[in-house]
């Protein structure tokens, strides 16, 4: 899977699956933007990237801040030459019964999981769509197939992004512009540790007789649509543990 002479920038580069998805773009030989809020995390990562000898820019971005994702596309344009590809990897999951739900949590999701994507989506396009070419992932997850009981807003964001996303495909596929969405089931990142307490434990509850995914299983399933032909478009993955039944 051979990315050489690409650039990609990626959101939520800071940890979890965007971290792993910045460490397999630079492996395959890409040049990656690396955008979030934390930018202790993604200096490091960027410097360890250019370490191992590839080419990596860190760029702190709240992506729910529209100047903010405007910018972090722009400037990962300006510094790496060219934008090939766009991996809207940010996003939280808030979980946990509507009755009684603190509102600010859902705003968090819907400016996060769907406004994010779309700022940093709409910066994007005309760089590619000049170029006649490129590639937006965006990440969702198996919420976005299956609603249950306790993710009713999670499931609602990303349902959206399945939705947002095929509406682009159809947009933009006639002048060259791949959309994938990729959906991983149970991953083993930090999105768990940002609920409450009590949320926590219903979550470990659910995962104790499966095996989680690592986010370098969902890393590597990102490169194998980037890597494809320009005339071959992944347009879904999903992947799930191989025990997870929903």
């Amino acid at each position: 899977m051979d990315l050489s002479g690409r650039t990609i920038a990626i959101t939520g580069a800071s940890s979890g699956i965007g971290e792993a998805t910045a460490l397999a773009c630079a492996a395959a030989g890409a040049a990656v933007a690396l955008g979030a809020r934390r930018e202790d995390r993604i200096v490091a990562l960027a410097q360890r990237i250019e370490d191992d000898g590839g080419r990596a820019i860190a760029l702190q971005t709240d992506v729910t801040d529209e100047r903010q994702a405007r910018a972090f596309v722009e400037h990962a344009y300006e510094h790496l030459g060219a934008l090939d590809g766009l991996v809207n990897n940010a996003g939280v999951m808030l979980l946990g019964p509507v009755a009684g739900a603190p509102t600010a949590e859902w705003r968090r999701m819907v400016e996060v999981n769907l406004l994010g994507l779309l700022y940093c989506t709409h910066a994007a396009l005309p760089v590619m769509l000049e170029a006649g070419r490129g590639d937006v992932v965006n990440i969702s997850s198996v919420a976005g197939r299956l609603a249950s009981a306790g993710a009713a807003v999670y499931n609602m964001t990303k349902f959206g992004v399945g939705a947002f996303s095929e509406a682009l495909r159809q947009e933009v596929t006639a002048q060259g512009i791949r959309v994938t969405i990729v959906e991983p089931g149970a991953v083993t990142t930090e999105l768990q540790s940002h609920n409450r307490p009590e949320v926590q434990e219903i979550i470990a509850k659910r995962v104790t007789d499966m095996t989680p995914l690592a986010a370098d299983d969902i890393a590597r399933a990102v490169v194998y649509a980037l890597a494809q032909p320009q005339h071959v478009a992944v347009n879904e993955v999903l992947v799930r543990p191989t025990d997870q039944v929903r």
